[in-house]
């Protein structure tokens, strides 16, 4: 079975299934998908994710603010921890650093990451870290005020070698998203070679960057079978060894998720 660790359901695009999420989600599971993470993004989504989730038994969410929505209202560790207590969150965010769409809101951004950091620390949650042209700081912050017992996932990784063995040597996990099937993410395959299998995730990110041969096309959770088959393919594994492995890292990583 396989597990689509970052997805937004509840911005999925339904017009070639009626309108109709359960359609969505069984082709996934058609394809063995076996569970869905779907990922708050600000403040206002928040109820809409935990509805998402409270509605299917192989759907669990997190609650956070992404660091481009910083804008849309913060959340502190009191409302952070409060957003948490909901049934069904196993995580908060995705939170982190943006740079490369957005230097103005730079401190905002800071101040929310290191928020979510905290908050997840005193409860015991892991982190879905977003970064972008960021690298020194979202590893400093984490380091600063992270939990390196529940720790986190850098989520869609589009970065450095060093960058990910600095988050690998936090006790975070990697998660590789369709970007890695790009035609120019050599870089990024040379990363997804080196990532030890025990700290490696595979998502959609869902609707956004669907893998080739899908590319240019909004994307679904079933794609995720894609992007197993991919890495599976580069680090010379059968495919369902990778699909076993990254299952049950999502479901070490993220135990409410059981």
């Amino acid at each position: 079975m396989l597990v689509d660790s970052h997805c937004h359901l509840d911005r999925l695009k339904l017009d070639k299934f009626d309108g109709d999420l359960d359609a969505v989600l069984d082709l996934a599971r058609s394809r063995g998908v076996s569970k869905f993470l779907c990922v708050g993004i600000s403040l206002d989504n928040a109820d809409q994710v935990v509805s998402i989730a409270n509605t299917y038994p192989d759907v669990v969410c997190s609650v956070g603010v992404h660091p481009l929505d910083v804008d849309s209202g913060l959340a502190d560790v009191n409302k952070l921890k409060s957003l948490s207590a909901q049934p069904n969150v196993v995580a908060l965010g995705e939170t982190g650093l943006d740079y490369y769409y957005s230097t103005e809101t730079r401190e905002v951004q800071q101040q929310s990451f290191v928020a979510h950091l905290q908050a997840a620390d005193q409860i015991g949650l892991p982190v879905i870290v977003h970064t972008r042209d960021a690298r020194q700081d979202t590893i400093d912050l984490i380091k600063e005020h992270g939990s390196r017992e529940h720790a986190g996932v850098l989520h869609c990784f589009t970065e450095s070698w060093g960058m990910a063995k600095a988050a690998l040597d936090l006790n975070y996990y990697i998660s590789l998203s369709g970007i890695v099937t790009f035609k120019n993410a050599e870089e990024l395959r040379e990363v997804a070679k080196q990532v030890p299998l025990d700290r490696l995730l595979v998502e959609t990110d869902s609707p956004y960057l669907a893998p080739v041969p899908h590319r240019g096309k909004p994307n679904i959770p079933a794609y995720v079978r894609e992007v197993a088959e991919f890495i599976a393919d580069l680090r010379g594994l059968p495919y369902e060894e990778l699909a076993r492995i990254t299952t049950e890292n999502f479901y070490r990583l993220f135990p409410r998720a059981a």
